[in-house]
């Protein structure tokens, strides 16, 4: 349980906030507010459509785009809404409330199929959209935010309007009337009725010179950054924002709702398709009649006015590149102003991939540090754990790994930025908090008890109450380099430092000769824990200290520094310093298992222990002369890439660790099975299924063409060849538009499962699966059986699968540790099974005829979206 102390002071002050607000309410409450120091904010973000419907009079505009029950469509949420929900979002620990577009929007793009319940389609920048309400009750929002020294913060969207207009086929560029289609089909108009951005069509003469858009198609090739900078991102019209016009529209139609709204911040959606340069004017203008937002905030008091943006880039191990462009947005070549900070999407991406699908924790150590290295202001810079445009957290991972993750964003520097439902234990991407909407199951959601808005509340508390958290720059004194395990970092701000450390394993871990700078005998106080507070810590000689971490566990431990509290008899008197354990250092480099040797005079029994893994240390008992030797087994290493650390303890003694010694393993790959696939034949069980109909859909791309299994070890590697591959847009994993399914039986365990989760239907006759791997362009998660059903995925397990791409072989490669298959043995008799589709933020739908993004080929609505499928393969 969290800390208990923390908790009761976090529902106070809740209870005084309400207090305050309700004595706020008898007198006018302020428009205008000094900004805040954003380094003290925690964010909560929520869609307006789907949190709170107060006034169900606005849901139906008359276009059929309402209805609750589907989650593509208008749910009814609106401003008065989250008005009424301001507790509760505040006795989560929020400080600022950052919502989706409240401008009025394109209601209905009928030609894609698709509705605009998430605002981000503007058909005018200055009006409220009458689904969520009007500008009175926008006001009384950021009215009641602001009498609870709360803040508002306003989704922006610069790059596009909705889909007005096609550009399609080829032909000049300088001719775009030739190319122009009207979306005939758009509601409730086929225009943006805002000047100047109603100007487009380009057929006609002063449409075509006011050039307030790019007339150009879509974007094809996400690496050509001219084509981000024009083209048109997923058909919305792309406006041209190197005109001066449309910069000076721009500018006025967001200034005015800092003036009419109160607005405390922005947010750039799609930032990174806009060249950088544009936020120099955006942000920083001095323009008399059409201020920058800096200064327009300026003129309303707001001298520390938050404007940040989206760059979806997530880098991998040892890369930075895609950090670099987050910071270009930020700073120019000449250190020219742009942006103030951007979303933190590298270190989203690691807290993903360490929390829930099992990496090395040395990955988030990694991060830490190039984030502290390449960013102007990383305090600045929100950080979050999911959102609206990705899979939930808990899609893929479990809520011990969760817990784990939002305790980092609330101990690293940045804005804490907690997506709505989080707190609720929400897995699908935008279901509604209230009953009557999509996926709510039927009832409200907004439980104050719930076990992790308890948990959310104790840690922002946490937060608030250390600036050593939110002033302190991280410095990793432990990460694990070959897999999930111990991680930690020390945070000073004006003589007090915290100490964080994670066990990002099932399994208990050590963490072992953690330097924390103390003098032998100085003492950390345990301050907080996702499952209780620490037992507080003594350090031994050096000022190091060992410690058992439980299975995920989150710990923050709290000392004086410099000047330390000591225990009254100093260091601690020990084994340890009379007689050291040591550890003689192994081969670097290894190709199977080996022997290491050392010596423990005195000791009854030591633990060797491989990468801090308590479970699988080798317990030995030295001889009469000290000394001992033990066997180390590799079957859980596969990668020469990977740095693996044995130390040598006595479980007796917490300061008798040896020092630590690395070794990497190096054993070749094993072909263990493959098959091929006949070309063509993705069209589903029936052979009558039909891909979807956007352009992008390019032949071959589900169309699989060969599988092989390979082993390493107890490593799985399975390797998928389909006849196309795309990355047309620019996904995470490096491929898109297939999500592959992948199903495993293991030898020799009992039970496994026969349903296909999300996708209907059974496994072929004889195959009773126990590990399930999904990935497509943005999510990679691995199930087990237990708990799986035509509506469940299973349980979700770590570490899951880790991804290759090889485009010009059109192969996909999924790795998965031993530890992901249970430690089998041996992988022969392991059977495997692979199936194709496509995902965003489920299974695409199956229908009689295939739309834009939509299968065809179905009829009763119970078959299986499984468009291509391997045979099963049997490992030898």
């Amino acid at each position: 349980m969290p800390d208990n102390n923390i908790v009761a002071r976090a529902l106070a002050c809740w209870a005084l906030a309400g207090l305050a607000a309700a004595v706020a309410a008898r007198s006018p409450l302020p428009l205008h507010v000094p900004s805040p120091d954003w380094r003290d904010q925690i964010v909560y973000f929520a869609l307006i459509d789907r949190f709170d419907d107060a006034d169900p009079r606005n849901n139906d505009q008359g276009h059929r785009e309402h209805d609750a029950r589907h989650p593509e469509r208008f749910n009814g949420g609106d401003l008065k809404g989250l008005l009424r929900r301001l507790d509760y979002i505040q006795g989560l620990g929020a400080t600022t409330l950052w919502i989706t577009p409240w401008v009025r929007n394109q209601w209905v793009d009928g030609a894609l199929g698709y509705y605009g319940y998430h605002g981000y389609w503007a058909q005018h920048f200055k009006q409220v959209d009458p689904h969520w309400g009007s500008l009175a009750e926008l006001q009384a929002l950021s009215r009641g935010l602001h009498g609870r020294g709360m803040y508002l913060m306003q989704d922006v969207v610069v790059n596009h309007v909705g889909n007005y207009f096609d550009i399609r086929g080829g032909g000049s560029a300088d001719d775009p009337a030739r190319r122009w289609q009207l979306n005939t089909r758009s509601r409730p108009t086929t225009a943006p009725t805002q000047p100047p951005f109603h100007l487009n069509d380009p057929r006609r003469a002063v449409h075509r010179e006011a050039a307030i858009y790019h007339w150009t198609p879509g974007i094809d090739d996400h690496t050509n950054l001219r084509q981000e900078h024009t083209h048109q991102l997923s058909s919305l019209d792309d406006l041209n924002t190197e005109n001066p016009a449309v910069r000076r529209a721009l500018r006025k139609s967001y200034a005015h709702w800092i003036r009419a709204a109160g607005v405390d911040a922005m947010r750039i959606d799609t930032a990174f398709y806009v060249p950088p340069e544009f936020f120099e004017d955006f942000v920083h203008a001095r323009d008399r009649a059409s201020p920058g937002m800096a200064e327009a905030a300026r003129r309303t008091g707001r001298r520390d006015f938050l404007v940040f943006g989206e760059g979806f880039g997530i880098d991998r191990p040892g890369e930075d590149a895609k950090a670099r462009r987050i910071e270009s947005y930020v700073r120019g070549p000449r250190g020219e102003r742009r942006l103030h900070s951007m979303l933190n999407f590298p270190l989203y991406g690691t807290l993903g991939d360490v929390y829930a699908r099992g990496r090395p924790a040395a990955e988030l150590a990694e991060r830490i540090r190039h984030m502290l290295a390449l960013h102007t202001d990383p305090h600045r810079m929100p950080s979050f754990v999911d959102n609206h445009d990705v899979d939930r957290f808990l899609a893929g991972g479990s809520e011990p790994a969760l817990k784990q993750a939002l305790l980092a964003i609330m101990t690293l520097p940045g804005i804490p930025v907690v997506y709505y439902g989080t707190e609720q234990g929400f897995t699908q991407p935008r279901p509604a908090m209230f009953a009557a909407g999509s996926n709510s199951g039927g009832r409200d959601r907004f439980d104050t008890t719930a076990p992790l808005y308890r948990a959310i509340a104790a840690m922002a508390a946490l937060r608030k109450g250390e600036k050593a958290l939110t002033r302190g720059t991280p410095q990793v004194l432990h990460a694990c380099a070959a897999g999930p395990g111990a991680i930690a970092w020390s945070s000073t701000h004006e003589g007090r430092s915290l100490v964080v450390a994670f066990n990002s394993a099932d399994d208990e871990r050590l963490l072992d000769n953690l330097d924390t700078g103390l003098a032998a005998g100085g003492v950390l106080d345990g301050r907080y824990g996702l499952d209780g507070k620490p037992a507080d810590l003594v350090a031994g000689a050096g000022g190091r200290i060992s410690v058992r971490l439980p299975p995920r566990a989150g710990w923050v431990w709290a000392s004086a520094a410099p000047a330390v509290r000591a225990t009254t008899a100093g260091a601690p008197a020990t084994l340890s310093a009379a007689r050291p354990i040591t550890l003689e250092p192994p081969p670097p480099v290894v190709s199977g298992d080996f022997e290491v040797a050392g010596s423990a005079p005195g000791r009854r029994e030591v633990l060797v222990v491989t990468d801090g893994d308590l479970a699988r240390a080798v317990r030995v008992a030295p001889g009469a002369d000290g000394r001992f030797t033990a066997r180390i087994d590799t079957g859980r290493s596969h990668n020469g890439a990977l740095t693996h650390r044995v130390v040598a303890w006595a479980a007796d003694d917490a300061h008798s660790a040896s020092s630590a010694h690395a070794f990497r393993v190096e054993r070749p790959w094993q072909l263990l099975a493959e098959a091929d696939d006949p070309a063509g034949d993705d069209r589903g069980p029936t052979g009558s299924y039909r891909a979807p109909t956007h352009p992008s859909y390019v032949a071959g791309l589900m169309d699989l063409r060969r599988v092989r299994a390979l082993g390493n070890g107890g490593t799985l590697r399975i390797e998928v060849e389909t006849g196309a591959h795309s990355g047309v847009w620019s996904p995470a994993n490096g491929f898109d538009h297939v999500v592959y399914t992948v199903y495993i039986e293991l030898p020799g365990r009992p039970g496994g499962a026969r349903v296909l989760p999300l996708q209907g239907g059974e496994a072929p006759a004889g195959l009773a699966w126990h590990r399930r791997l999904r990935a497509h362009g943005w999510s990679n998660a691995l199930f087990d059986a237990e708990g799986a059903s035509a509506t469940s995925e299973g349980r979700p397990i770590a570490p899951a699968a880790m991804i290759a791409i090889d485009a010009a072989r059109r192969t996909v490669s999924f790795t998965l540790p031993a530890a992901a298959l249970g430690d089998l043995p041996s992988l022969a008799g392991t059977r495997v099974w692979v199936t194709t589709w496509d995902y965003d933020g489920g299974y695409r739908a199956l229908a009689v005829e295939p739309g834009p993004f939509t299968f065809g080929g179905g009829g009763t609505g119970s078959e299986a979206k499984v468009l291509d499928a391997s045979p099963v393969l049997t490992l030898r």
